[in-house]
């Protein structure tokens, strides 16, 4: 799989620059960051439900376990 070096981050840098302008560059910046910011929290919140899941089942199959050695 390719990586993503530091030159090609500045050339897609540099294009950006170029094709937005100056003035709107930051605010693109801003509404990107923003974007992946919100990702994140999606990405983490859905990690954090298949965590619980994972975790409640551990404890219904110790609860079941238990019935079965008594």
């Amino acid at each position: 799989m390719p990586t993503i070096g530091w030159f090609e981050i500045l050339i897609v840098i540099a294009i950006a620059i170029i094709v937005l302008g100056p003035k709107d560059f930051p605010i693109m910046l801003k509404k990107v960051g923003s974007w992946v910011g919100t990702a994140k929290k999606y990405v983490n919140n859905l990690q954090n439900e298949v965590s619980n899941i994972s975790l409640e089942e551990d404890k219904i199959e110790k609860k079941e376990e238990k019935k079965d050695d008594s």
